[in-house]
């Protein structure tokens, strides 16, 4: 069970074939990588597999390969439109394998580090890339690359900027970042570091950097429709039986990617905002023990999330499924306009003013 979607494999992938498995969109969510929160968010879980099924085919029409079989979405007016009354849950996708680094521990400090040799096998085919590549359209509140320009691991040439960002500074080009995958935290390379632990050549690379500006495009165009503003966002690839690049996971939902409208945030950024305001000593403690390198990072971390406000669940949830009206310019969800939410939203926090 993964935090926020389950996986059922109905066919395992093998050496040279893909296998079939189907995702289960919950609703929980998770921030700060701690995994299911105490809330469940409702029909969070349909909003998004609607919405990821429907970028999917837009990639699907560009020619681009993905993982997505069926579900979630149809085109207006087809016969599996609705399902049960309202978008389905569950998406059917195309399984490769998930081979993991090495998790070795240093004798001396008890370091955790990963050995990616097994990826230098020329012949691997039908595999995740173990790597999450990002996209940075400009740096919203609460972005991670200030804290990173602060810490000195990141600079504003790194960026291709001459001066420091403010927060809502919208990039001229978007900025691609890369980070680790499958180790107990995420972990920021360069983009050259990257290519040598996954394997990819440098034509690969560039091929999927090319993918990335084209997904990053169409979901910008969708959210200006909606009156929305594209931040940031994560991508997942994985190579095909045939070694070729495929688009897996999800695709510009709200968990993944990080949206704004009239300047407020529309994902779950906002419930991140909550526990930074309201829990600041718990997120602390997560920031230090991420950092630890402990194995166990959690462990670490003696306080507990408490539970959201209701008031706080019930706009969430209308902030789900309206967005996925509005970024499928859709009625396939009963809800208010993703205005009208942002609104409820913002008298929300002026009770904390």
């Amino acid at each position: 069970m993964g935090s926020v979607k389950d996986l059922t494999v109905i066919k395992a992938p093998t050496a040279t074939e893909m296998g079939i498995g189907q995702f289960t969109f919950s609703d929980r969510y998770s921030v700060f990588d701690w995994g299911e929160m105490p809330d469940h968010i409702p029909y969070k879980g349909k909003a998004l597999c609607f919405t990821s099924a429907y970028f999917f085919k837009q990639l699907e029409k560009a020619g681009i390969k993905t993982h997505y079989t069926n579900g979630g979405y149809a085109e207006p007016g087809s016969d599996s439109y609705f399902l049960g009354g309202i978008p389905s849950n569950k998406m059917t996708i195309k399984l490769v394998n998930m081979i993991r680094p090495d998790k070795k521990t240093s004798s001396i400090d008890d370091f955790l580090f990963y050995d990616y040799s097994k990826f230098q096998d020329s012949e691997l085919m039908n595999f995740l890339i173990p790597l999450e590549f990002i996209y940075r359209n400009g740096l919203p509140e609460g972005s991670s690359v200030f804290k990173r320009l602060k810490d000195g691991s990141l600079t504003i040439h790194d960026l291709g900027l001459d001066h420091e960002p403010q927060p809502g500074e919208v990039f001229a080009q978007p900025y691609f970042d890369v980070s680790t995958k499958l180790e107990e935290g995420d972990r920021y390379l360069s983009w050259d570091e990257a290519r040598k632990i996954s394997g990819m050549t440098a034509r690969e690379v560039k091929q999927l950097q090319e993918r990335m500006l084209y997904m990053n495009n169409i979901i910008s165009n969708s959210a200006e429709v909606a009156g929305m503003i594209n931040w940031d966002g994560k991508f997942e690839f994985a190579f095909d039986s045939n070694g070729e690049l495929m688009v897996v996971d999800t695709l510009g939902i709200l968990d993944e990617s990080r949206f704004t409208y009239d300047g407020q945030h529309v994902s779950k950024e906002i419930n991140r905002q909550h526990y930074k305001r309201t829990q600041p000593e718990w997120v602390e403690q997560i920031d230090k023990a991420k950092k630890s390198g402990a194995y166990d990072w959690k462990s670490l971390v003696h306080e507990q999330p408490r539970p959201l406000p209701q008031s706080l669940v019930d706009i969430t949830s209308n902030m789900y499924i309206s967005a996925a009206n509005a970024l499928t310019n859709s009625k396939a969800f009963s809800a208010p306009p993703l205005g009208e939410v942002v609104c409820e939203y913002k008298k929300y926090l002026e009770t904390f003013e």
